[in-house]
């Protein structure tokens, strides 16, 4: 089976927690040794994952160093698939006892410079504030920024990935037995032009979109969407609160959900599920449960 997981935010950094690279790596070591087992019982592997707290910090100290000369975000998207891929790649390789090679390819995306998303910035980066400290760093800084929980962040555009031209270079590797980490938050959005050349744009994609649209181009059995809930809940927050174990897609698109936490994951998990394979969403430690069906909420055709 082709398994591609894409590794939310809470892999990395759990809210709440510093921004550090010593508590990422033990979030990441957590996320490796399940990522393993779906490699031990025989699965070749891809993986995603966000970038959002990560992109945000380095576009802080960027402004902070000399704010003319900050890096637009699609150079800032680059360095974190770097640097979020190195640990990935070496907790990963860990875990596996170096049995299995692990390679980390900074991946582009190609959007569509007309999308209205880019009218409309709603993607969370970089830290919570609140609203008070938010607003004035908007005001000063020329950001947008939205309420997220009872905190409040930078939001940026986050247009609707179309196409992943490295997809040629991400074949060859899973030929080669190689486990692939890539599309890592969301991909480096670029446009292309067109004389048929590319250029970043100012934007973060949605892991989530991008995650799905790379399991449907590489045609993978399954695709996993891993985060810190065992699944997911109808009537999520309240006494009724009660876990759906299955959902079709024609189910899927029709439940309602937060906007800002599983709304983006079902509607990935259904666009992929559509082309036949199976979308599971659960938690980190549970990956291979939820591919055997033993936990976490599967959406199917």
């Amino acid at each position: 089976m082709l398994v591609v997981a894409a590794l939310g935010g809470n892999a990395l950094l759990k809210r709440g927690e510093p921004l550090t690279a010593s508590t990422q790596r033990a979030n990441v070591q957590i996320a490796a040794k399940s990522l393993a087992a779906v490699v031990r019982a025989g699965h070749d592997l891809v993986v995603t994952h966000g970038n959002g707290p990560q992109v945000g910090l380095l576009a802080l100290q960027g402004a902070a160093y000399k704010p003319d000369e900050a890096y637009p975000l699609d150079v800032l998207g680059a360095e974190t698939e770097g640097m979020i891929g190195y640990i990935i790649e070496q907790e990963l390789e860990n875990a596996l006892n170096h049995d299995r090679p692990v390679a980390t390819l900074l991946t582009q995306v190609v959007v569509d410079q007309h999308d209205p998303a880019f009218e409309k910035p709603t993607k969370f980066v970089g830290p919570v504030y609140e609203r008070e400290e938010a607003e004035t760093r908007a005001k000063a800084a020329g950001w947008h920024i939205a309420q997220d929980g009872d905190k409040w962040r930078r939001v940026v555009p986050s247009p609707k990935p179309l196409e992943i031209p490295d997809m040629r270079v991400i074949r060859l590797l899973l030929d080669k037995g190689v486990v692939v980490i890539c599309a890592g938050g969301g991909g480096i959005p670029v446009l292309r032009r067109d004389d048929g050349s590319t250029v970043g744009v100012e934007a973060v994609i949605d892991k989530d979109a991008a995650s799905a649209l790379l399991a449907q181009q590489l045609e993978a059995d399954a695709l996993l969407l891993l985060t810190d809930v065992d699944a997911i809940y109808r009537g999520f927050g309240t006494p009724s609160a009660a876990a759906i174990d299955c959902l079709s897609v024609e189910q899927a698109r029709t439940l309602e959900l937060p906007a800002g936490s599983m709304g983006p994951k079902l509607t990935a998990a259904a666009d992929f599920a559509v082309s036949g394979g199976l979308s599971g969403i659960g938690r980190l430690e549970d990956a291979l449960a939820i591919l055997d069906g033993q936990a976490g909420t599967r959406i199917l055709n």
